[in-house]
């Protein structure tokens, strides 16, 4: 017996959370072999190969993919399943088992859970389309690109904790995220900048740009509870206040509480673009991408999530 789907390819990184993934994973591949299920598993070993593990299960004939590990693993493995803009296998199913530093892609789902129930979710038939986000930006040789994500991007201030916190060993786990935070809180600037989004403009001191197509970020906030991801929109959010605000105001986001604030002006757009002078940091999926001019936009219902 095996999946509607056929045979899950898990795509692990078993490095991922410091170890976490690598001694999880005999737990879930337990789980799946009681349920019947029939898989195969594919090991990644450094970045990037997790899309080329994809785009190869995709291009044998597979359909059933899952991402093992945290946001990056889920990164990777998204932009794996398109050419472009285009999904290579649009019937392709997208499974994951949360694990790593951090999977807050999963959250908005009520995925986050033990192995023995993730393998009950990858079990059966059932799967939602959901909206896969597009960024596009300067890359560190200056050339403008772009990479698909499926939960949130960032610019300014959050963007640059991830770069921060990647400089820190990671062993010191969650911490490296809030000693970047208070770091990049000194650093930086408030560049007056011009935000479109559909239908209308804003123009104000750009703190920080969240583009939320889920709900949580950074660990289990909960930054952008009125995102959906099938609605066709992002949930947007520029923060004009002061660099202390987001790093202040972090109880408040863990609880999604920080909603409305005078200081946050919130929309509901399928794009959003900036070109702040100077330029900022992006990042998506807590991976560091580039620079701004930046631009987001939507493909509508482009992935079937296995829920």
């Amino acid at each position: 017996m095996t999946s509607p789907f056929g045979p899950l390819h898990l795509i692990v990184n078993p490095r991922a959370g410091r170890g976490a993934v690598g001694k999880t994973l005999p737990v879930l591949l337990a789980a799946l072999k009681e349920r019947g299920l029939e898989y195969r598993t594919i090991e990644t070993t450094a970045r990037g190969n997790a899309s080329e593990a994809a785009r190869q299960v995709l291009d044998a004939g597979g359909q059933y993919i899952v991402a093992v590990g945290g946001d990056g693993t889920v990164h990777e493995v998204v932009n794996g399943m398109f050419e472009g803009d285009t999904p290579v296998n649009p019937d392709a199913v997208l499974g994951v088992a949360a694990g790593g530093s951090g999977c807050d892609f999963v959250r908005t789902f009520g995925l986050d859970r033990k192995p023995d129930v993730v393998a009950r979710h990858l079990d059966g038939d059932y799967t939602m389309p959901i909206d896969i986000g597009v960024a596009e930006y300067v890359d560190a040789g200056g050339n403008v690109t772009r990479r698909l994500f499926a939960n949130i991007a960032e610019v300014g201030y959050g963007a640059e904790v991830v770069r921060r916190a990647e400089r820190y060993p990671r062993w010191f786990g969650r911490v490296r995220y809030l000693l970047a935070a208070y770091a990049s809180m000194a650093s930086g600037q408030r560049p007056e900048t011009t935000l479109k989004v559909a239908h209308t403009e804003m123009t104000a001191p750009l703190v920080e740009l969240v583009v939320a197509n889920g709900q949580f970020f950074g660990g289990g906030m909960k930054v952008a509870p009125r995102a959906l991801p099938d609605d066709g929109k992002f949930n947007v959010q520029m923060y004009t206040g002061r660099r202390s605000q987001f790093f202040l105001g972090t109880m408040k986001i863990f609880r999604g509480e920080h909603l409305p604030d005078p200081d946050i002006t919130e929309y509901q757009s399928a794009t959003a673009e900036l070109a702040p002078t100077p330029p900022q940091l992006v990042e998506a999926d807590g991976e560091v991408l580039g620079h701004t001019p930046a631009r987001f936009w939507l493909l509508e219902r482009a992935v079937r999530l296995k829920i």
